[in-house]
């Protein structure tokens, strides 16, 4: 009976083993993908406004301006700004915008709309990519890097406080500064964040 009551409790011993390295396994896989700091901007692949996937890798080697975009906002009139700014700094300086909902439902409508819009009303030829959420419970990976401290190297723990919010990242994919809404690309501190 000793016996038998010895490998009753081994093999317990081993499922239960086995079924705890599986769980913490499972734990640690889950936490390095959501806690894991990413430190730079290359680190994140997003989607085109068409529908095409960007490694953003690709702009390595270049500052980029990451701009929280809307159609229906008293900060729309920003895009001819940045579109300027794109054309005469683009080889530089690239400007990605990220349309979003998350303010006062100022950008409902579709990718496709939001790019017909852009390029109509504006003549957009920067970056777009498909709309995200930039705060809130489904904040979109690469704005919870942008906005947490924790994430980002201690750099900014801003999120945006409303549309056409901006981040710069230096030429080694790294988050240098935050502006809010009102500052324009003409403005004095942000062309000393970007260097022209």
């Amino acid at each position: 009976m000793k016996k038998l009551l010895l490998i009753v409790t081994v093999g317990f011993v081993a499922v239960t083993l086995s079924s705890f390295m599986a769980v913490k396994s499972n734990l640690v896989g889950s936490d390095k993908n959501a806690a894991a700091p990413t430190k730079k901007l290359y680190d994140f692949t997003m989607t085109s406004i068409d529908g095409k996937t960007v490694p953003l890798k690709q702009y390595r080697g270049k500052k980029v301006v990451i701009l929280n975009t809307a159609s229906k906002c008293g900060f729309t009139k920003q895009f001819a700004d940045w579109e300027t700014f794109y054309k005469d700094h683009g080889d530089k300086v690239v400007v990605l915008g990220f349309p979003s909902n998350n303010f006062k439902s100022q950008d409902p409508g579709s990718n496709s709309e939001i790019a017909e819009f852009c390029k109509k009303n504006y003549g957009v030829t920067f970056p777009m990519f498909e709309k995200i959420d930039v705060i809130g419970e489904n904040q979109a990976p690469l704005y919870k890097w942008l906005s947490d401290k924790s994430l980002n190297g201690g750099v900014n723990d801003k999120v945006p406080s409303w549309n056409f919010c901006k981040y710069v990242i230096n030429e080694k994919g790294e988050l240098v500064a935050f502006f809010p809404s009102k500052v324009l690309p003409t403005d004095d501190e942000f062309k000393t964040a970007v260097g022209i």
